[in-house]
Parts: structure tokens; C-alpha cells; sequence
């Protein structure tokens, strides 16, 4: 990757896009089951896809990747990459993915479709408005949030006390400002004035219960079973008790049909929810991997951030609630963020260094170990940059060996398919090889706090969970109030096996703090929110918006 190279955003804005009827043929859909948002990208409809539940499921992979570092790994990139490579095999593939948030498109990172010539188009519209999904997200939630000061300002029936309302308001950029306020000022005409704040939109519980709803049925069902806040008796408030569910499902509807887009090869992408990882559960909706698997062979999904977050939420969340099986695990590493982890800054990456390669390893195989207790087999992807030597590559490669496991450069970035078509005779023979043994990492019936602990012990690497008398009490409280058998979704640090985004490789004997535990009962998880990680993210010192323009003829450049 040389600073030569064309941006990603001009590379997908040259890209010879098929009308997606002809995408949607390569996996037999046909074109009355498409609703068209323009000439290259669609909808798949609900009842079509019902018509698939007969159907045998094809195989799954998922795509994960190292602790992440201000180097980049490149996991949607591999996920493209290996997708567009299993098709050029004569493997009928497709891939899912997660929407990007507008959050991070204008803040850290920029956009979130892919890179080079391993990305999903059109790259300009799914990183900014795409379909509407978010935006529908975002208005059933911030519906709820009105309707519940509504109730309490015309006659509080429910008796909500208004110290434990629990429910946000939402927005879907990272807006530091927001996430203490206060609302109701201005007198009695405008409510009761109270506390309230902000989370991200990706971070509401509806956008977790939009990804892990089996059909409209189901998401109806599970928003009424949200939690708003209590009485001063302590008993819970629900999204049902202020007949709320069928407003929000409304609002729904159209988005929960999942998108259908294609790679700059021309390969199917279903691209459809987007739960941050470091604070949901961060996988792509059940209703999109679903039909995926009913309608390709081989499925290759993502989940977020490193195999520590993502890759243990899709397991023992999304997999456990949507009854998934997954036959093939891929885990992204890139030699510079391996330097990273091996001690180096950012700006000593360019030179060649082993041993600051064979040093950051560790945290390479953290992620290899923590997979295999999931049961499921896993390669390594060595996604490689022009500047990497062979001496650094072949380090890894040796070190994946005595792990007992197989590790492959890929150029799919440059090259495309051609760049891993290496890997993906390799994920091919591992998915076909029936030799995964799938299991989540812990039971449903074990206490709450014991769950929490066993992530924490047997992923993070750490001596155990610590929490004050308040939170412990909360874990007890919810485990009395029958919400025991949740599953547990850690917010934590992307950065760190810690809660400490400095301490980078495997470290261990540390303690995990737990600052609060919070109920999702339409997700049914319970969210534990560990260290200082925010709910609502702030914008860096120079955000990505700040270098986006908009030309005369409405062509967009520095997206990504």
C-alpha cells in the first residue's frame, strides 16, 4: 500500500456495479422478492424469506481478527476478500456484514465497507444513509423515550419513578456533549424536569434486539419486553405496559428485511444492523446470516473488534439465541499491528523488526487459545502491506504452526480474490471437514456474576471480575427477578485484553472492574460495563468529517 494508491472511495466509485437483480440471481432470488432502493441495491422480502425455512443451511465461517491497533487489521477487508475468493473457487458464497454507524464514518476511522479492491459497493451510500435502517432504529427508540415522559407528564398510571428511568434517548454520531442532560426545563407545560443522556444508536438495546429477531413476530415481542425503568416498589416498567411495541414495530418493518449488495466482483453481500462490539453485541442481523445460509453454500460474517469481544459475542450470544453452528473461525492479524503489540509505536513500523513481530505474537495466540474454546477450528489471515518482509510474514507463519494451526498471507486488498485464494481453499477444507465441535463458553443456568467471571478468566487472561457492594447487589437483584439464564455481553475496552486500552499483547494478573450492569429484556442479555468504557462515544481532535468534501457534481471523496 503505497501512498500512490488510489483511495478506497475512488476505487469503489470506479467499480462496474451489475443491477442487483443479476446479484440477487447468483443466489437463485428472484427478482419479485427484491425491493429496489435504486439500480444496485435491495431488499430482500420477509415473506420470501420465509419461504426458505425448509431449506438445509450451508456453511458458516466467521472472520475475526487480533486486539485491534491504530495500525488496522483489516477484518472487513478479509471478510470481502475471502468471500470474493471462495466464489473465484466455484465455492457459491455470500457475505454478511454489519452497517457502518455514522459515529465512526465521521470520527476516527472513517468509512467501514472494505478496502482497496476487496469492498462492498456502493461504498458511499451503505457508509452514509444506505437503506434507512438506522435511522428507523433511531426513531423507535427515541418514540419509546417520548412516550415515557408523555405517560409520566399526562397521569403516571404505571407509577414509573422517575429517579429509575432507565431508557436513553439515542443518536447516531458521537456527540460527547449528550451523554449527561437534562430534559424538561422550561416549566410545567414541558414535563417534569429529570436527568436523562444519550447513547450512540448503535449501542440501543433496539438495535440489539433488531439483529437477534427471528421475524417481525419475534421483534414485536421482544420490544414490548423492554425494560424502561421501575417503580419506587423496585418492579419493572416495560415498553408493553405503555403499549408501545406496535408504534415501534411500525416504524421497524421495512428495515428488518435485510439489504442485499455485491462486492467490487460482483458477489452477493447481505449488509444489515450494526451493534458496536465494545459495548453490544456486535454481529450483523440474524435475519440476514439466516437467509444467507439457506441461500449460499458458504457464509463468511464478521463480528467486531477482536476475537476477545466480537468473536465471543457471535458465539455465546448471537449463535446461542439464533440455534447458529459455526464450521470455520479466521483470525486477521497485520504485521504492523503485531509490532504494536510487540512494543513499537506507530511511527517505527515502517522498518522491518522480528522480534518486535515474534514479541507482539503472544497476543496472536490469546486469540488462537480463547477460539479453540468455542470448539471451533480456526486459520490465521496475515492481511499484508507492501512493507512487510518476508522474514516478518514467515515469523508468523512459524509461530501459527507450533500453535498447531495454518496461517496464510493474503493480498486481497491489492489483488482481490486472487490474494486469498490460498486461504480460501483452506477455510473450504476446514468448513467441509465437519471438524468443529461448537460450544458457547459457559452454561445458561450458572449465576450471572459466574458467567461474567468465566469470560473474564478464561478470555481476558485475568486474575478475576472485581465490583462494589452496588453492583454486586444488582447482579443478585437480577438473578432473583428470573433473568438468570441471560447471557452475559461484555462492554469493555476494544484496545486491551484489560480494561486498560495501554496494555497491549496478553496481559494477565490483572482484575477486571465491573462500573455497572444494565438489563436488556428484549435482547435477553444482560450488558456488564467494565472500565471506562462509554456508551456514547466523542469525536478525536481531528475527526474524519473534517477532510470530506462534496464536489460539483456531487461526488464525495475522503470517506475512507
Amino acid at each position: 500500500m503505497t501512498s500512490q494508491a488510489p483511495a478506497d472511495i475512488e476505487i469503489a466509485q470506479a467499480a462496474r456495479k451489475q443491477p442487483i437483480e443479476e446479484i440477487a440471481a447468483r443466489l437463485d432470488i428472484p427478482a419479485d422478492a427484491l425491493i429496489p432502493y435504486g439500480h444496485d441495491k435491495a431488499k430482500i422480502d420477509l415473506s420470501y424469506i420465509e419461504s426458505l425455512n425448509d431449506r438445509p443451511d450451508g456453511r458458516l465461517i466467521l472472520v475475526t481478527a487480533i486486539t485491534p491497533t491504530p495500525a488496522g487489521e483489516g477484518k472487513t477487508t478479509t471478510t470481502v476478500g475471502l468471500g470474493d475468493a471462495l466464489n473465484a473457487l466455484g465455492k457459491k458464497t455470500a457475505i454478511c456484514l454489519r452497517e457502518p454507524s455514522l459515529g465512526p464514518c465521521f470520527g476516527l476511522k472513517g468509512g467501514a465497507a472494505g478496502g482497496g479492491y476487496a469492498q462492498v459497493v456502493p461504498m458511499e451510500d451503505i457508509n452514509l444513509h444506505f437503506t434507512g435502517d438506522f435511522h428507523a432504529i433511531g426513531a423507535a427508540h427515541n418514540l419509546l423515550s417520548a412516550m415515557v415522559d408523555n405517560h409520566v407528564y399526562w397521569s403516571n398510571e404505571r407509577g414509573i419513578d422517575i429517579r429509575r428511568i432507565s431508557w436513553k434517548r439515542v443518536v447516531d454520531m458521537n456527540d460527547r456533549a449528550l451523554r449527561r442532560t437534562t430534559i424538561s426545563l422550561g416549566g410545567v407545560a414541558n414535563g417534569f424536569p429529570r436527568e436523562d443522556g444519550f447513547d450512540i444508536t448503535v449501542a440501543s438495546e433496539i438495535m440489539a434486539i433488531f439483529c437477534l429477531a427471528r421475524d417481525l413476530s419475534d421483534l414485536q415481542d421482544r420490544l414490548g419486553r423492554i425494560t424502561i425503568g421501575e417503580t419506587r416498589e423496585r418492579k419493572p416498567v416495560t415498553a408493553a405496559d405503555l403499549s408501545a411495541a406496535g408504534a415501534m414495530t411500525a416504524l421497524l418493518k421495512d428495515a428488518l428485511a435485510p439489504n442485499l449488495v455485491q462486492t467490487l466482483e460482483n458477489n452477493p453481500a447481505f449488509v444489515h444492523g450494526g451493534p458496536f462490539a465494545n459495548i453490544a453485541h456486535g454481529c450483523n442481523s440474524l435475519i440476514a446470516t439466516r437467509t444467507a445460509m439457506k441461500l449460499a453454500d458458504y457464509v463468511v460474517t464478521e463480528a467486531g473488534f477482536g476475537a476477545d469481544l466480537g468473536a465471543e459475542k457471535f458465539f455465546d450470544i448471537k449463535c446461542r439465541k439464533g440455534g447458529l453452528r459455526p464450521d470455520c473461525a479466521v483470525i486477521v492479524a497485520t504485521i504492523r499491528a503485531l509490532k504494536m503489540h510487540g512494543g513499537l509505536s506507530k511511527e517505527q513500523l515502517s522498518t522491518p523488526d522480528v522480534q518486535a513481530v515474534r514479541a507482539g505474537l503472544a497476543n496472536l495466540g490469546r486469540h488462537i487459545r480463547n477460539i479453540g474454546l468455542f470448539g471451533v477450528p480456526a486459520v490465521v489471515a496475515v492481511n499484508r502491506f507492501t512493507g512487510d518482509s518476508d522474514e516478518e510474514v514467515q515469523a508468523v507463519i512459524d509461530y501459527c504452526r507450533d500453535y498447531g494451526v495454518d496461517a496464510y498471507p493474503c493480498t486481497h486488498w491489492a489483488d482481490g480474490s486472487k490474494g486469498a485464494l490460498d486461504l480460501a481453499r483452506r477455510v473450504a477444507d476446514l468448513a467441509d471437514s465437519a471438524a468443529s465441535q461448537f460450544r458457547t463458553l459457559y452454561d445458561d443456568d450458572i449465576p450471572l456474576w459466574e458467567k461474567a467471571r468465566t469470560i473474564a478468566r478464561s478470555l481476558y487472561g485475568a486474575d478475576d471480575l472485581i465490583a462494589d457492594k452496588k453492583i454486586r447487589a444488582r447482579f443478585a437483584q437480577f438473578q432473583e427477578n428470573g433473568y438468570g439464564h441471560f447471557p452475559i455481553c461484555m462492554a469493555k475496552t476494544q484496545y486491551s485484553f484489560s480494561t486498560d486500552p495501554s496494555l497491549k499483547g496478553a496481559p494477565s494478573n490483572h482484575v477486571v472492574p465491573v462500573r455497572d450492569i444494565r438489563l436488556s429484556s428484549g435482547a435477553e442479555f444482560l450488558v456488564v460495563i467494565c472500565g471506562d468504557i462509554m456508551t456514547m462515544p466523542g469525536l478525536p481532535r481531528n475527526p474524519a468529517a473534517t477532510g470530506i468534501r462534496v464536489d460539483a457534481q456531487g461526488r464525495i471523496s475522503g470517506l475512507f
